[in-house]
C-alpha cells in the first residue's frame, strides 16, 4: 500500500475507486466498504484509494473534551488498512481552518481535481465536510456533473446490533470485549512499551509485564482481568491482563493512582524492558478485586490462569 501525508502528492491512477473518512476501529463495516472498493476496482480494472484525516477531526474540533478516546491508534489504524487490501492511503491533515471547508469545496478541489474518481463509495451513515453537510444526494450530484458513480454500502449488523465505531466504543467502556471483537472482526489490542515495575508479580509467582501507551487518546478497555494474547518479535504468546489499580498491592486512593496495564505471559522469561509488544484481548474474566493478603490474591491469580488455557 502506497501512504500519503499530503493530497497533493498523489498521482492520479486508472479508474480510481475512492472512500473517505475516519475508520476508527477499521470495524466489519469499515471492511465491507474496502472490499465493495476491491470488488469494483476489479471490474473497471481500477486501483482503491481511501482518503482519511489526521489528527481525528475531533481533536481539533472538541480540545475541551478530556474524554476524547479511539478505539486505534493511527498506527494500528493504518496497518488495519493496508491488511485490507488497500492500493492507496491518503492522510489529509485535519486543522481548524480546514474543518471550515464545505463539502462541496473539498470533494471538487481534491477529491476530484486531484485523486479524479471513477467510482466514490461511502457507508450508510456517511457526512462529511463543514457541519457535516456532505449527504450521499450532493455526492450523486457531483459525480453526475463530473463523471463518476456514487454508491452506498448498507448498514452491517451482528444480529440486531448495527455495526459503528461508537457502538465499540462504548462495548469497550464497558468491558464487554467478546461483542466489541465480533463487531470489529478482529481482537481488540494495546501496543505500549515495557516498563519496571515493583517486581511484586514475579515474587509472588506471576511475573507481570507492566506496558505504558504513549497515545493519550487510545481507548483502554474496562477495569478487570482478561484472557489474552501477547505479540512479540514475531511470537504469539498465551497470557492473562490486568487493566485497573492493583487495589489488594497498591494501599492509596484508587483517585490518586494512574490505571495500570500488565500481563503475565505464559512459558515467557525473556526481559523485554523498553520494548514493544501487543496485547489482543479475548474475554474479561472478572472484575478486579481487594483481596485480604498477597496469598488469597495468588489464590485467584492460579485460578485465572486455568480459566485463561480453557478460553484460549
Amino acid at each position: 500500500m502506497k501512504i500519503y501525508n499530503c493530497i497533493k502528492d498523489f498521482k492520479p491512477v486508472n479508474n480510481a475507486v475512492v472512500t473517505i473518512g475516519t475508520f476508527d476501529g477499521v470495524h466489519l463495516g469499515h471492511q465491507a466498504v474496502f472490499n465493495q472498493m476491491k470488488v469494483e476496482a476489479t471490474k473497471i480494472g481500477g486501483e482503491t484509494v481511501v482518503v482519511t484525516f489526521y489528527p481525528h477531526p475531533r481533536i481539533v474540533l472538541e480540545q475541551e473534551n478530556s474524554n476524547l478516546k479511539f478505539i486505534k491508534t493511527q498506527e494500528k489504524k493504518i496497518q488495519h488498512i493496508e491488511k485490507a487490501g488497500i492500493n492507496h492511503l491518503i492522510i489529509v491533515e485535519f486543522t481548524k481552518e480546514f474543518a471550515k471547508t464545505t463539502s462541496e469545496v473539498f470533494i471538487k478541489n481534491l477529491i476530484i481535481d486531484i485523486i479524479h474518481p471513477k467510482i466514490l463509495i461511502i457507508g450508510y451513515d456517511h457526512q462529511f465536510g463543514n457541519n457535516r453537510e456532505g449527504s450521499f444526494e450532493l455526492l450523486n450530484r457531483l459525480g453526475k456533473q463530473s463523471g463518476f458513480d456514487v454508491k452506498q454500502v448498507d448498514a452491517k449488523n451482528i444480529g440486531k446490533t448495527t455495526i459503528s465505531s461508537t457502538k465499540i466504543r462504548d462495548l469497550l467502556i464497558q468491558g464487554d470485549i467478546t461483542v466489541a471483537n465480533k463487531l470489529l472482526g478482529h481482537e481488540y489490542s494495546i501496543t505500549g512499551k515495557v516498563v519496571r515495575g515493583q517486581s511484586i508479580g514475579h515474587n509472588i509467582g506471576f511475573p507481570t509485564a507492566n506496558i505504558e501507551v504513549s497515545d493519550e487518546y487510545k481507548l483502554i478497555a474496562a477495569v478487570g482481568v482478561y484472557a489474552c494474547r501477547v505479540h512479540y518479535m514475531d511470537e504469539t504468546y498465551k497470557g492473562m491482563a490486568n487493566i485497573g489499580f492493583r487495589p489488594t498491592i497498591d494501599k492509596v486512593n484508587i483517585l490518586n493512582v494512574w490505571i495500570t496495564i500488565e500481563v503475565n505471559i505464559f512459558d515467557f522469561n525473556k526481559v523485554i524492558y523498553g520494548k514493544d509488544i501487543t496485547i489482543s484481548f479475548v474475554k474479561r474474566m472478572r472484575d478486579e478485586h481487594k483481596f485480604e493478603n498477597i496469598e488469597a490474591l495468588k489464590t485467584q491469580l492460579a485460578l485465572d490462569k486455568i480459566n485463561t488455557l480453557k478460553i484460549l
